[in-house]
């Protein structure tokens, strides 16, 4: 039967593994033929670090490449057409990096459009000193191109997302629940400068409301979120409901 093995190698930032069958009595043959030789441990160590760099995360930039190149299929083909094998070709990468990255596709785009949001989600980070202040800061760090593309880019995924319970998950775990949290820190500091009450009904509504306005916007008025728009809607309805 011979002996089974695989190897791994890195080519132009990707890797390949690479099985390989070894004749049965071989090793025994080269072990008898070839000289012992005592490899330095200083050596040793040094191959270590090699390995153990060329099985380390993708750089910054390149993940910034991939996740952009995955929004582009998004926009193009749709949630259900984009394939990890598309994304590999667009990306000039392997599906085995791919996968060891992300593990899967519907995690690969969750990560991407978080990836797509202005300033990540650093909404705790905003500080203006007051509510409204914070509010109007996290709407003007997107210009209006931006917000009809991620628009458009929601719509498409909005089906997507009910039909497929892998990236709904993938989704909560990667946006939707650590949004929450931001937005539940924005409050709690308006909490505590008493803009609002603690016992507010309206405060656990809060990120419905703001998501809530930005997709309705397409919905009824058949127009695409604009800065002026949103603007107006958190003075007119987000902070009377919390401030009430």
């Amino acid at each position: 039967m011979g002996t089974y093995g695989s190897f791994t190698y890195v080519s132009h930032g990707t890797y390949e593994t690479v099985s390989f069958r070894i004749r049965p009595g071989y090793l025994h043959e080269r072990t008898k033929q070839a000289p012992r030789r005592r490899i330095p441990s200083g050596k040793v160590s040094g191959m270590t670090e090699v390995a153990t760099a060329r099985r380390s995360r993708i750089t910054p930039e390149r993940e910034a490449e991939l996740y952009e190149a995955v929004l582009d299929l998004l926009r193009e083909v749709g949630y259900d057409a984009v394939t990890m094998d598309a994304v590999a070709a667009r990306t000039k990468s392997s599906k085995a990096t791919l996968y060891r990255q992300w593990g899967g596709k519907a995690e690969l785009v969750a990560k991407a459009v978080r990836h797509n949001k202005p300033g990540g989600l650093a909404l705790g980070e905003i500080d203006t000193g007051s509510l409204r202040g914070d509010l109007h800061a996290l709407t003007m760090r997107s210009d209006d191109c931006e917000m009809e593309q991620n628009s458009a880019l929601m719509r498409g995924l909005a089906m997507a997302i009910h039909s497929n319970p892998d990236l709904l998950k993938a989704f909560k775990e990667h946006l939707i629940e650590p949004e929450m949290a931001e937005f539940r820190r924005v409050v709690q500091r308006a909490i505590d400068r008493g803009e609002v009450r603690a016992d507010n009904p309206a405060v656990d509504y809060m990120i419905h409301m703001m998501i809530g306005g930005f997709a309705a916007r397409t919905m009824i008025d058949e127009l695409p979120p604009t800065q002026d728009y949103l603007l107006s809607y958190i003075d007119a309805v987000v902070l009377p409901a919390l401030c009430a």
